[in-house]
């Protein structure tokens, strides 16, 4: 026997509804949108209300209560209400995550944790944060700090001196080689 709870209003996603397609974005606008996305990913940012939670009978801690309450949350949110939340450089790995069922397009997470349903299904939630906070680690490259962008402009700098000096080098070497025109 399966349950069935629909989840309540979402708590903070409001900022997040920007990430609806938009054709005329740039490569870059994109990586700034997804890295804002990624500081404000929080496990309470994301909406209760875009995935379905069913309880069922299953194994873990409780001993013979396992076989009496329905304790074991499953989170489903179908891929068409979770991909407009998420920045679109996102899209493929979530696509691709082990959550993902092939055939309806859908996340569908689980946990029997504990012996409790609303632990449950933060579980559940807690998953799917680190699923997007993984995701997004793997895609969005960090942002370069001012001092670093200095030291690497400093070493490209000597780095181009150095070559200079070598082929200013090579090139004297080269013409004292080939003599004067005025030799005896």
């Amino acid at each position: 026997m399966t349950l069935l709870w629909r989840l309540g209003p979402p708590v903070r996603w409001t900022s997040l509804r920007k990430f609806a397609s938009h054709p005329k974005r740039s490569a870059d606008s994109d990586l700034e949108l997804a890295r804002s996305w990624l500081k404000d990913l929080h496990p309470n940012t994301i909406p209760r209300h875009i995935g379905q939670v069913s309880f069922s009978r299953s194994s873990g801690p409780g001993g013979q209560n396992v076989n009496k309450v329905n304790s074991k949350a499953t989170l489903k949110i179908p891929l068409v209400a979770l991909l407009p939340l998420v920045p679109s450089l996102l899209h493929s790995k979530l696509r691709d995550s082990r959550y993902t069922t092939d055939r309806s397009q859908t996340l569908v997470i689980q946990s029997d944790e504990s012996r409790q349903q609303s632990s449950n299904v933060e579980a559940c939630f807690d998953k799917l944060h680190q699923l997007l906070l993984n995701s997004a680690k793997q895609v969005v490259p960090g942002e370069t700090s001012k001092e670093q962008r200095a030291r690497v402009h400093k070493l490209q700098h000597a780095q181009n001196e150095a070559r200079l000096k070598s082929k200013k080098f090579l090139s004297n070497k080269k013409s004292n080689r080939r003599g004067s025109k005025y030799d005896d």
